[in-house]
């Protein structure tokens, strides 16, 4: 693998962290996976494209994490370089009611930046376990918001390696959809309208909406969220629990008791676990109800 002490030298140039040979567990939300051939922490637009550019040019596999909280990492690892958007690539910046973040930015940051300078908008994204790239990527939302209801623009990296701007008109933001869901092209920064608020009022609404969160869903253990994307007509969860499938099991992987469209890992599961119980899911509730369930996280390949 020459490629990688080449690639630590670039890494050395531009100021980027790299851990050869590491192992994904502890940067995904579901806790575990194998390792990848290494691991590299952006420090910004520049960094991204130049470092885009080395593992094109070199046929060099790569993915891009951010929270790992809508991904599964196979047991066996990921046989490439994954970049990781993180705290070095996370500033939020804010022009009157307008802010721009970059796709490392963690959503939570962004909601609380907003909330500090008396904006209002992002109260019910509060709690979504993800960056604001990531949520971009799958238009994520709840209670009745999704990121396609604030988002202005963003810049990405396109298939040639150059730096582009988008507009949301642009984007095919739908359910768990956006157009960089269908191609290579890479979320670099983000930009989101937001409108002026009342301080006190924006607060409550996030304490309310991690109140729900908490409530109704298994955070104490670790889980990618939601594992299937809502069918047409009805609920997951609705589905899975109408099939009497709360508690079942693989492994070390559960349908949650408390929530029937959470899998959660109860400390030893596995990738294999997950993916195995997962279409036990799908073929029982396929048989059952007639309806398809689609797998909601991506899995890293």
């Amino acid at each position: 693998m020459t490629y990688i002490s080449e690639l630590t030298e670039l890494c050395d140039r531009l100021g980027c962290r790299v851990i050869p040979d590491c192992s994904l567990s502890e940067y995904v939300t579901f806790r575990f996976g194998g390792k990848c051939k290494a691991l590299v922490s952006v420090n910004g637009m520049e960094s991204v494209a130049v470092l885009v550019s080395f593992l094109r040019k070199n046929e060099i596999k790569f993915g891009i994490i951010g929270r790992g909280s809508n991904v599964l990492v196979p047991d066996e690892g990921f046989d490439g370089v994954i970049l990781l958007f993180g705290s070095g690539f996370s500033k939020i910046e804010t022009d009157g009611t307008t802010v721009t973040c970059e796709a490392g930015a963690l959503l939570a940051s962004a909601c609380v930046h907003a909330q500090h300078r008396d904006l209002t908008g992002m109260e019910n994204l509060f709690g979504i376990p993800g960056t604001v790239g990531g949520a971009l990527y799958m238009n994520a939302g709840a209670y009745g918001s999704e990121m396609s209801d604030i988002v202005v623009s963003a810049e990405y990296l396109d298939s040639s390696g150059k730096i582009r701007s988008i507009k949301k008109e642009d984007m095919k933001l739908g359910y768990r959809h956006s157009i960089f869901s269908e191609n290579d092209w890479i979320i670099l920064r983000v930009v989101i309208q937001l409108s002026e608020g009342n301080n006190s009022d924006i607060s409550a609404a996030m304490s309310e909406c991690m109140s729900k969160r908490s409530s109704k869903q298994p955070l104490e253990y670790p889980s990618a969220g939601s594992i299937f994307k809502r069918p047409e007509g009805s609920y997951a969860s609705l589905l899975i629990d109408k099939c009497g499938l709360k508690g079942m099991t693989c492994g070390g992987a559960m349908v949650s008791e408390k929530h029937c469209g959470f899998v959660i890992n109860k400390g030893y599961a596995t990738c294999s676990d997950v993916l195995e119980l997962c279409d036990k899911i799908k073929k029982i509730v396929k048989e059952k109800t007639g309806y398809e369930l689609e797998l909601e996280p991506v899995i890293l390949k």
